[in-house]
């Protein structure tokens, strides 16, 4: 009897190795040419050595290099058109040859940018006989071929791709033996084909290679099973299947699920993870696992070692008498794992907006249970809270968790499933569940773990988590004194409110970690290599005493204008003035490691989301305040432009390259929205953020009162900043006219800040320099009021900021 099979094949699949790959190969050609420029030793050594191996190939040399280039360049590319034309792949021959392309195009622009540079050291250690300075530094055939025969790939799936490569490395080798290639440029031209090709790859999409149909149903038969009905199912987020995830198979990642009827009546559902878009929860454990410090985590490196972890998973949960999806069996086959469970254990997902005290009693215990014996669950999220369908209470979703765990992991169980009640019945009701389901010793002994890395971020996303509750959860769960002697209470109560929970370290790094690390490296560099000690000492030595403190107190009205600014369109109970102004003085410290006016905004967005808002409330806000600043910059410039009659700033509305810029924006993003997986993305995830973003940007500043009082504060800063540096001219006895000094000093401000150097480095100066030496300022005196002014504005603040960061830091306000 025929089998009744409804199925579709595997479509293609965004596989983020891919992306992996070609962060891999970018990183590659970073590392050749740092050894390139410090350790052209080295280089030059493997080179001499390949150059004595060329005696077995002298016959060689009389060939142009051209020739063989070429000849072998034809070869690849006939082969593999050829094979996928005759496979009636149209789509993957096209997009191959445009890869192809891309990769030459994306080697020439590195070329040129290299050859662009006034240092020609890295230039000249990846030039080679056959190359030249300018576009053809680099060797193109390597690039170009690479990422065709990427995008045409991958190498296992087609012989001729496989040897192809085999000829591009055979090439490659007798190019650098007999000194036609450079070994670096050979291996920066491979890197750059590599990674184009492997962006590409992943847009478009490999065509995924996992069993289905009768191949399927064959792998069923070898364990056991007689189909006679396999039904898939649709999948309900088609464009993000390897990210998305389904309690019919206990939440496999990226799994496809078909209903299976065999013909002695059995019902089962089939779960078959592709080897392609398991990458994706490879990737998350992996992170996972270089997140978290002392704590185990599991990485499966394929998916068949998923698969049959997660079986081991379910048979040890039903060993332990917890209810659990049943499984059948597992099969495997060369591109896929396939897991088969009984229909009639399917987890159906819990109402979150009914769950009770005695729902998380039942939740605690079955968690408890499975802690008492090893096993342990490493990511308890909103979606595995699940029941079957008599109701029974079940934690889904084991693929990731592990036997014989560490207290460590067990704690972390616990406070993850404790945090997600917390957000869903209330801290107090959450705590009572877990005093019934555990005990006051237990929780006691979490508290230390109960952090911010210790809650997935699911969690930290529903509606009701905010600022407090971790730390509401910590007080809570304190070891309690109902035990202890009113003496010994009295005694210990000041010390013990007074001493906060000491927590276990989790992290391996942070974010801010890793943020102020690179602040701090970038500063130094800034510091050491572009500070000019002796030219600054004489402009201040030089600089009237007074005027320049005179300049000092306008950076200090600066910093209240920006904090008035800030400060009015917050909340006023979360409006904590010290707070606000010290984030301003912090903003200084960000200038030095980043583009002109980034810094001050990426402390104020950190310092509003450690204040109580939600990122995109901060997000508003932080916005809005921008908004209100370059609003106050325009206006100033346009008023004083039209009173005083100058005509400084016509012309300098660049109309076409803003056109033409804002064509090619366009088209991308046109293009962008003619992919169905980019568009499904942008409208699930991106418009409905941008929504709120522009609701709560509006609802900031449509309110009057606050508005004007940001306004007023952006004005003063603005108008301060530029009287400092009146008051620098003043201090080497140049005496302007303030009003026109401001509009001048804003005009060539806004275009030195333009430069995408830390704090608008190099392009402030020679901006201001070069402006106010037009105008009539003696080039010198220029150049030292510029210097003072920086002083102020700029290196001073690097000290302050960063005293003010350390400030904020100990507040837990940044």
């Amino acid at each position: 009897m025929s089998t009744h099979i409804d199925d579709v094949a595997p479509r293609r699949t965004h596989d983020f190795g891919d992306l992996t790959r070609a962060a891999m190969s970018l990183g590659l050609a970073a590392v050749v040419m740092v050894f390139a420029v410090y350790m052209g030793g080295m280089t030059r050594g493997v080179e001499s050595d390949a150059h004595t191996a060329a005696q077995a190939i002298d016959w060689l040399a009389g060939i142009p290099s051209t020739v063989l280039q070429q000849f072998a360049t034809l070869v690849i590319v006939v082969m593999v058109l050829c094979q996928l034309l005759i496979g009636r792949e149209w789509l993957q021959a096209a997009v191959s040859a445009l890869a192809m392309f891309a990769g030459y195009g994306t080697v020439w622009l590195a070329s040129a940018a290299i050859s662009g540079l006034a240092d020609k050291t890295l230039a000249l250690s990846l030039a080679s006989a056959a190359t030249a300075f300018g576009s053809g530094l680099l060797p193109n055939m390597y690039a170009g071929m690479a990422s065709f025969l990427t995008v045409a790939g991958p190498r296992r799936t087609r012989s001729s791709v496989k040897w192809s490569w085999n000829i591009l490395y055979a090439v490659a080798a007798v190019m650098v033996v007999l000194s036609w290639h450079s070994v670096t440029g050979m291996l920066v031209s491979f890197a750059c084909g590599r990674t184009v090709g492997m962006l590409i790859r992943f847009a478009v999409g490999t065509q995924n290679k996992g069993v289905w149909g009768e191949d399927l149903a064959a792998a069923l038969r070898g364990v056991g099973l007689d189909p006679s009905s396999l039904v898939r199912r649709e999948d309900p987020s088609p464009g993000v299947r390897a990210l998305s995830a389904s309690l019919d198979d206990d939440l496999v990642e990226g799994s496809r699920i078909y209903d299976l009827e065999t013909r002695d009546g059995g019902r089962y559902t089939v779960s078959v993870l592709d080897a392609q878009t398991h990458t994706a929860g490879y990737l998350k454990q992996l992170w996972d696992w270089l997140r978290f410090s002392g704590v185990a985590m599991r990485r499966d490196r394929s998916a068949r070692d998923a698969v049959q972890h997660h079986l081991s998973m379910l048979l040890g949960l039903h060993n332990v008498k917890l209810p659990a999806p049943a499984p059948y069996a597992i099969a495997d086959t060369e591109e896929s794992a396939i897991l088969v469970l009984n229909a009639h254990t399917t987890e159906l997902a819990a109402n979150l907006n009914t769950l009770t005290r005695g729902d998380a009693v039942d939740y605690m215990r079955y968690l408890a249970v499975a802690n008492r014996r090893g096993y342990t669950h490493r990511r308890i999220t909103p979606d595995v809270l699940s029941r079957f369908e008599d109701g029974t209470p079940v934690i889904a979703g084991w693929q990731n968790g592990d036997g014989a765990s560490s207290p460590a992991n067990t704690a972390l169980d616990k406070v993850q499933l404790l945090a997600l009640f917390a957000a869903l019945i209330g801290v107090d009701e959450a705590v009572a569940a877990a005093r019934d389901a555990w005990d006051s010793a237990t929780l006691a002994s979490i508290a230390p773990f109960i952090q911010k890395i210790a809650v997935p971020a699911p969690t930290r996303a529903l509606d009701a988590w905010d600022k407090t509750t971790l730390k509401s959860l910590r007080d809570a769960v304190a070891p309690r004194r109902d035990d202890t002697s009113e003496t010994d209470a009295a005694e210990t109560a000041t010390a013990d409110d007074e001493t906060p929970v000491e927590t276990v370290p989790l992290a391996r790094f942070s974010l801010r970690s890793m943020l102020t690390m690179l602040l701090l490296i970038v500063a130094a560099v800034v510091v050491f290599t572009q500070m000019r000690p002796d030219e600054i000492i004489a402009a201040v030595r030089n600089a009237n005493p007074v005027m320049a403190l005179v300049c000092l107190a306008f950076g200090v009205c600066g910093w209240i204008g920006s904090s008035l600014s800030l400060g009015a369109l917050m909340d006023r109970d979360r409006r904590d003035p010290m707070g606000v102004f010290m984030s301003q003085v912090a903003g200084g410290f960000a200038t030095v490691s980043m583009p002109a006016g980034v810094g001050p905004s990426f402390v104020n967005l950190q310092f509003l989301r450690r204040s109580g808002y939600r990122n995109t409330a901060a997000t508003a806000i932080m916005s809005a305040a921008l908004v209100v600043y370059y609003a106050a910059y325009a206006v100033i410039v346009v008023v004083i432009g039209l009173f005083t009659g100058r005509n400084t700033f016509s012309g300098m509305i660049p109309t076409n390259t803003l056109a033409i810029v804002f064509g090619i924006l366009v088209v991308v993003f046109s293009v962008a929205m003619m992919i169905p997986t980019i568009r499904h993305l942008v409208m699930q995830r991106v418009v409905p953020v941008v929504k709120r973003y522009l609701s709560q940007l509006l609802d900031v500043l449509g309110q009057p009162a606050q508005l004007t009082a940001s306004v007023a504060g952006a004005f003063l800063q603005n108008v301060t900043t530029g009287l400092a540096f009146w008051a620098a001219l003043l201090a080497f006895g140049v005496h302007t006219n303030p009003i026109e000094t401001t509009f001048v000093f804003m005009l060539a401000y806004a275009l030195g800040s333009a430069v995408p150097t830390p704090g608008g480095l190099g392009g402030v100066e020679a901006a201001l320099t070069v402006s106010f030496a037009a105008v009539g300022v003696p080039q010198g005196v220029a150049l030292s009021a510029t210097l003072l002014h920086r002083v102020v504005f700029y290196w001073l603040r690097i000290p302050l900021g960063a005293l003010a960061m350390k400030w904020l830091d100990k507040r837990n306000l940044v």
